[in-house]
This record gives C-alpha cells, sequence and structure tokens, in this order.
C-alpha cells in the first residue's frame, strides 16, 4: 500500500478530530458523517480521499483505523430526518453528533466542505476538499463510506428493484428509471424533485 500524502495535522501536537461525510447527493438513503482522532504515535499507511480507493482497500483501511485511532465514531441521519431538516442540516446534526460520541474530545476540528454548525466549546475550520489534504478527514471519509455502502448493500437485498449495492443510492440512470417505474420507497428522499413526481404511488 503506497505511503499517506496526505498532512498529519494541521497544528503539531493538537488534537485534532476530521470530520467527513458519505451520501449528501444520493436519492436514497442516510447521509453518514464519520470522526476521527488519529494517533500520531501509530501512523496508517495509504489513508485518502475514500473516493481514490477501490472497495477493498477502504474496507481494510477502515478496520486499521478504528483499531489505531485515539477515537472514531459514525452517525447515520435518515430520509426522513433529511427531509424534515434538509441534508445540509441533517449533515450537521450527524457531525456533532460524532463529536459527543468520541470517547476524547478534541481540542479542535478539521470539517470536509465550506461550512459547518459550530459546535460549542470546539474551534473548528472548514476545509474544501479536505479529504484531499488531511489524513484524519481522509479517514473520516473512508469510515464514512464504508458504514454507508454496508447500509446499503442491507437494503439492497429488501428492495432489489434499485440496485442499490451497486449505485449505494446515487441518481444513476438506472436508478432513477427504476424510481419512474416502481415508485418511492421509505429510504428515498421526498425533497428531490424526481421523488416527488412519484409522491402519488404508495411508499414501499
Amino acid at each position: 500500500m503506497k505511503k499517506n500524502p496526505l498532512t498529519p495535522f494541521m497544528e503539531e501536537g493538537r488534537l485534532e478530530a476530521g470530520l467527513d461525510e458519505a451520501g449528501r447527493g444520493c436519492l436514497a438513503g442516510p447521509v453518514v458523517v464519520a470522526a476521527v482522532i488519529l494517533d500520531p504515535s501509530q501512523p496508517i499507511e495509504g489513508v485518502d480521499d475514500s473516493k481514490k480507493l477501490s472497495p477493498e482497500q477502504r474496507s481494510a483501511l477502515a478496520i486499521e483505523i478504528k483499531s489505531k485511532a485515539i477515537a472514531w465514531s459514525v452517525s447515520a441521519q435518515s430520509s426522513e430526518v433529511i427531509d424534515k431538516v434538509n441534508v445540509l442540516q441533517a449533515t450537521f446534526l450527524g457531525m456533532h453528533d460524532c463529536v459527543d460520541q468520541l470517547e476524547k474530545k478534541p481540542a479542535f476540528l478539521l470539517v470536509d466542505g465550506n461550512r459547518f454548525k459550530p459546535y460549542d466549546g470546539i474551534d473548528h475550520e472548514c476545509i474544501i476538499k479536505g479529504d484531499q489534504k488531511f489524513q484524519a478527514i481522509a479517514a473520516a471519509s473512508i469510515l464514512a463510506k464504508v458504514h454507508r455502502d454496508a447500509i446499503m448493500d442491507e437494503l439492497d437485498a429488501e428492495f432489489p428493484d434499485y440496485k442499490w449495492k451497486d449505485n449505494k443510492g446515487y441518481p444513476t440512470p438506472s436508478h432513477r428509471t427504476a424510481v419512474m417505474k416502481h415508485g418511492a420507497t421509505r429510504h428515498h428522499r421526498n425533497t428531490f424533485q424526481i421523488i416527488q413526481k412519484k409522491l402519488s404511488s404508495p411508499l414501499k
């Protein structure tokens, strides 16, 4: 596995938690957020933006991250929550939930993206494409992706018409076609326009 090309910390010696999400742009399924505080004494080779890794690489790294990190957490916000508060606010809820869950509280939060709802008592910085810059954010992106993919794989067994094991709930042409043909499930996000067109169909 290749060595890590990303920056280990924004400020050396400070306890930093990386935060990232998976699934914001999906038609179905939860948005999943993860937080990771890496241990400088236990470096993990190969940590990178989850989108640049194969499923096998992500799965192996997720196990190593959970084993070696000082602390980590994952939070899934359902499609129901997303419809109620919108996907951005659901992401913020997940991020705050992740920080709440951490066994050791960080001194600083490294947040992927350009927006965040401040967490009381902990300073933060939003970093565009942070999962391509900082190891802690990349590690969080891996945990979020692996956790969400596992959820969608389980849901696929219950709703095989939508091929969620393949598309993970993203709006691929085949997924859109399946929605138009079979209607929406309770796991679809009703705030998406294509889903709204099928709201006259009963939810499965």
